[in-house]
């Protein structure tokens, strides 16, 4: 199943169509992207045998919206990926290096990027989708846990991120339009192995980083145990995995964001997410 944010309403995408789902359900589930958590496997149950038909829109891209539009936290994970570690020159962590994302950054696929500063990064991530609530489980029981996958990108101030010691993760990585998500949420059985995804992300066209899902230091099983060991994962929550190496700021030289450049991030079997940079706005 492919779950998409069309215009503000949910729908079911389909050999390149829109299947509206409150329209095609005769109400049985919402238009609200988010209110489809609420029962997670009866909507994916419902929606197994949709096929489109002549009145069905083509999925337009210029309306696409985060597929996850609000969800209640929103976690990240930092140093997650033995290649950017290796690039970063630092050790392996020891355990899950957790910080948040302010859902107020999440914007859709193909939405603009305002650079906060001249030290904005990029980092293409696996991003995981709760399916319902987990508290304390274990990591053998894990993905009984998870709605499905999209691709992310957890955008960086690295200017802000590191003005001071500690440093500032968090807000350095929820700057306005920090987090483009989708293009579409895909379930898990849309995946051969969801432990074994390929990654992918270009700027102003040169391909900067590429690795796999296999090369996590902690498996999104082992993720969802630790952050669930400690607070409760809620439906409709987002795990980003963490973003494998070619990152700019551990380049030689270093390389960042300019206005105007197109950041496209991808992951196999999901898409891509295409985010246009852009001068930010002089404050009124």
């Amino acid at each position: 199943m492919r779950l998409i944010n069309q215009a503000g309403r949910v729908g079911i995408e389909v050999e390149g169509r829109f299947i509206d789902v409150a329209a095609r359900s005769e109400g049985r589930f919402s238009a609200d992207p988010m209110a489809v958590f609420a029962d997670w496997a009866e909507l994916a149950s419902w929606a197994g045998g949709l096929v489109p038909d002549f009145s069905d829109p083509a999925v337009d891209a210029d309306l696409l919206g985060p597929p996850v539009p609000t969800p209640k936290q929103v976690f990240a994970i930092g140093l997650n990926y033995k290649d950017h570690a290796a690039e970063a020159g630092l050790p392996l962590p020891e355990s899950p290096m957790v910080f948040t994302k302010f859902p107020t950054c999440l914007v859709g696929p193909n939405a603009e990027v305002p650079l906060t500063s001249d030290r904005v990064d990029w980092e293409v991530e696996q991003v995981v989708v709760i399916g319902r609530e987990a508290s304390h489980v274990p990591a053998a029981q894990a993905w009984d846990y998870v709605a499905g996958f999209m691709v992310g990108q957890d955008i960086s101030d690295r200017r802000l991120q590191f003005s001071d010691k500690p440093p500032q993760f968090s807000l350095g990585k929820s700057a306005e339009a920090f987090g483009p998500i989708g293009p579409a949420l895909v379930s898990l059985d849309e995946f051969e192995d969801p432990d074994a995804l390929v990654l992918r992300c270009w700027v102003a066209g040169e391909q900067m980083q590429e690795s796999t899902t296999t090369n996590l230091v902690f498996s999104v099983s082992e993720l969802i145990a630790y952050i669930s060991g400690y607070c409760p994962l809620l439906p409709g929550d987002l795990i980003f995995t963490g973003t494998p190496g070619g990152v700019g700021s551990v380049r030689d030289p270093r390389r960042y964001l300019v206005a105007g450049e197109l950041i496209e991030s991808e992951i196999e079997g999901i898409g891509r997410l295409s985010n246009r940079c852009i001068e930010k706005p002089e404050a009124p």
